[in-house]
């Protein structure tokens, strides 16, 4: 007698779907570029959306956003709680952001990227859109080298110690931003290197997982908590450590946070409680960056550069793809 057919899972999806994913990064990275370095955030941001929806609309599975544009009535797509894709069986969590950087993008700046993260139901934390405070560095150093609540020069020294390196060797980035005067203050006195980003701790947080080739060790400071969500899904595939807690800082922040369904507002998750079980991740360069090139327009051919990561594979992949260009009718 023949078995029920098995559910796949996100192993299975590695080896399955893994370039559908892909092409929805692909697609809404293509969008973007073409209004990339014009000024207009929103267009930009809106091209990506449309893009990135359409693709996720074929995808060959049913998918639940847990992070995206926002709550149901604030956005028309990729809204928290949308149901996308198609298929019966297990409905996999989707977190998306079809264009991590807008004004990167809109100034043509570095490492303006779209992204996506999948997982098993309830693997991937919904956070309400407020603040979070962020830690991570990368693979292969000790369980808990990093201390979400220890000064900035304790973190430091812990990093450069396991990496066998004086304290100006190593590298922390961080975003510009006037919230982070004093936490930069702190950073030099070590004599630590910053590198300031405008825009993109998404790749920011990413970054540390190949700092021979990024040249950043820790990423610290505070960003988008649904930010930090995509980020902890990329170092559940790297094997990097990132620590996260929501800045509850007034009622409404509070009154999001209950009804995200969150118990302990001032809890620490590490990067296993933000991203559990099996996921997978992908990401697709709008813009040169440092570990990802900006889509390029070529006569009518379009040449992307993406990563696709897999938690349970361990397998990064670095994908070059030449499409045709369908603006050119091709």
């Amino acid at each position: 007698m023949a078995g029920k057919k098995k559910l796949p899972d996100l192993a299975d999806l590695d080896r399955m779907l893994g370039l559908d994913i892909v092409r929805v990064t692909e697609a809404a990275a293509i969008a973007a570029a073409r209004l990339r370095g014009r000024g207009d955030e929103q267009a930009a941001d809106q091209a990506a959306l449309a893009a990135m929806h359409a693709a996720l609309a074929g995808l060959p599975f049913p998918g639940k956003v847990v992070v995206g544009e926002g709550d149901k009535g604030e956005a028309a797509h990729l809204f928290v709680g949308e149901t996308i894709g198609h298929g019966k069986g297990m409905v996999f969590d989707i977190a998306a952001d079809p264009l991590e950087g807008t004004t990167i993008c809109a100034k043509n700046l570095p490492n303006s990227l779209s992204v996506i993260a999948v997982a098993g139901p309830d693997g991937l934390l919904h956070t309400p859109n407020i603040y979070m405070e962020k830690i991570a560095v990368g693979p292969g150093y000790p369980a808990g080298v990093v201390d979400l609540d220890a000064p900035a020069r304790v973190n430091i020294a812990a990093v450069a110690k396991a990496k066998g390196v004086p304290a100006e060797e190593v590298t922390v980035c961080i975003l510009d931003r006037p919230r982070h005067m004093r936490l930069i203050a702190e950073v030099r006195e070590t004599g630590a290197s910053i590198r300031l980003i405008g825009d993109g701790d998404v790749a920011g947080v990413i970054h540390t997982s190949d700092p021979e080739e990024t040249g950043i060790d820790i990423y610290m400071g505070s960003g988008a908590a649904p930010a930090g969500v995509l980020a902890a899904a990329a170092l559940r595939c790297t094997g990097g450590q990132m620590f996260g807690r929501l800045m509850v800082q007034n009622e409404d922040h509070l009154r999001l946070v209950k009804a995200a369904g969150i118990a302990d507002p001032a809890r620490i998750y590490a990067v296993e409680e933000m991203a559990k079980g099996e996921v997978l991740f992908a990401a697709t360069g709008v813009t040169d960056g440092n570990f990802l090139s900006g889509v390029r327009f070529r006569g009518d051919r379009v040449r992307t550069h993406s990563i696709l990561m897999s938690s349970a594979t361990g397998t990064i992949r670095s994908i070059r793809s030449s499409h045709p260009d369908a603006a050119k009718g091709c």
